[in-house]
């Protein structure tokens, strides 16, 4: 018997709508399963329901911002994360990967781009091959 393979699942932690959906779209049409928080509580809160293994973040969001949401994150889990958001400076970038993040994609973006790295990030971890 065949053992059915499962999706990876993607936790998308973003304050903007819009985007939101638009990445909820593009990875739903990756083949992805994904789950949705509107603010780093909700994203923690996703996280811990839905042990998703990859979670793309944004850093600007009420209630708990990325930063600290990251923070929160690499205390108690080694979850490959990339960081969405318009914070695009040098020292913004070092921060993040310095927290912790596996990539940081700077807004606007292009989905394809998004995509590529998704892919990139799950094979290194080896949930994809």
């Amino acid at each position: 018997m065949e053992e059915e393979k499962t999706q990876p699942v993607v936790l998308i932690v973003e304050d903007d709508d819009s985007i939101r959906e638009i990445v909820h779209r593009v990875m739903e049409d990756e083949g992805y399963t994904i789950h949705l928080a509107e603010n780093g509580v909700r994203g923690l809160e996703q996280f811990y329901l839905t042990l998703p293994d990859l979670i793309v973040l944004d850093v600007k969001m009420p209630e708990m911002d990325g930063w600290e949401m990251l923070e929160r994150l690499r205390e108690i889990s080694g979850c490959p994360v990339i960081m969405l958001t318009v914070f695009g400076s040098t020292d913004d970038i070092i921060k993040g990967l310095e927290l912790g993040a596996d990539d940081y994609l700077v807004k606007p973006f292009g989905v394809q781009e998004l995509t590529a790295r998704v892919g990139a990030v799950l094979r290194r971890v080896g949930v994809v091959t």
